[in-house]
């Protein structure tokens, strides 16, 4: 995608963090934007900010893991815009510990928010965007779905999340696959940041009251939230330095996104695991 001026966003996870970069991004290119968030009340605040800044947008609370949120999402950003251009599966959780110390609960939040979320968009609003394309021959379309560089390797202590993003790279490389069999107007990005400071050592403070543990976190769980927190806090690139590569990446139809290229030693040292059927190494052993 070349022109963003006028262009329509739909950014879930829009009310903080990447995705509220993602849309004051969008907004210095003339975009039009729809949030979303699970958080009524910062996503009102984010909206009426984003609107006095001067910002063409509307927005819808939910929760990405229910379907029928997402199609009102889309139903909402089609009747306030019409066609929409770039979709942002931006909204994600985090937990860890001993993997078998997580619970259903803690499977199933995190699943349903990081990997459903973006089965529920790509599912939604690849049929709106191809049909915007069949009839407009100059519409130009993009779908980042938001991974992590826990979707290339796979530390301890992090294996609900591990898995959740690697489960959105290969959701993403298909979508990518079949697009350009299909439409290659609309292309498709998966963004992979490593740790930036945003609010993601602390979504648990919006994991809805039927995902709740009705036991304490273990001391598994304890060090794995100290260790995300201390990460994430340390990060040296900010959420706007991360969508200005993201907006990169999507003018140059770029698919893999890594923000932060130090990690590629870690992705390399992993894949030459596999490749020589090496026994897994811990990652972040030889970070510098």
């Amino acid at each position: 995608m070349r022109n963003f001026e006028n262009k329509v966003a739909v950014i879930t996870g829009g009310a903080s963090g990447l995705g509220r970069a993602f849309a004051d991004k969008a907004l210095a290119l003339k975009m039009k934007l729809v949030l979303g968030d699970i958080r009524e009340e910062p996503l009102r605040q984010a909206a009426a900010e984003l609107k006095a800044a001067g910002a063409d947008v509307v927005a819808l609370a939910g929760d990405v893991s229910k379907g029928e949120y997402i199609e009102a999402l889309a139903a909402h950003a089609t009747d306030s815009f019409g066609a929409v251009h770039c979709l942002f599966n931006n909204a994600g959780v985090g937990s860890g510990g001993l993997i078998w110390e997580n619970t259903v609960k803690d499977w199933e939040w995190v699943l349903n928010v990081n990997l459903w979320g973006v089965i529920h968009g790509v599912r939604v609003f690849t049929p709106l965007m191809l049909a915007a394309a069949k009839n407009d021959p100059a519409y130009e379309g993009h779908i980042v779905s938001v991974s992590s560089v826990a979707g290339l390797i796979a530390p301890g202590l992090m294996g609900t999340y591990n898995v959740s993003k690697h489960a959105v790279v290969a959701h993403s490389e298909s979508l990518y696959h079949d697009l350009a069999k299909t439409e290659p107007r609309i292309a498709a990005s998966v963004l992979c940041p490593g740790f930036t400071p945003t609010g993601i050592s602390k979504s648990h403070v919006s994991r809805p009251a039927d995902m709740q543990n009705a036991d304490r976190p273990t001391d598994s769980m304890i060090k794995a939230q100290q260790m995300v927190e201390r990460a994430v806090s340390s990060g040296r690139l900010t959420a706007a330095d991360v969508a200005d590569v993201t907006f990169d990446a999507i003018r140059d139809r770029q698919f893999y996104i890594l923000s932060h290229p130090n990690f590629m030693k870690l992705v390399k040292a992993r894949l030459d695991d596999i490749a020589e059927l090496r026994n897994p190494r811990d990652v972040f052993s030889l970070k510098d």
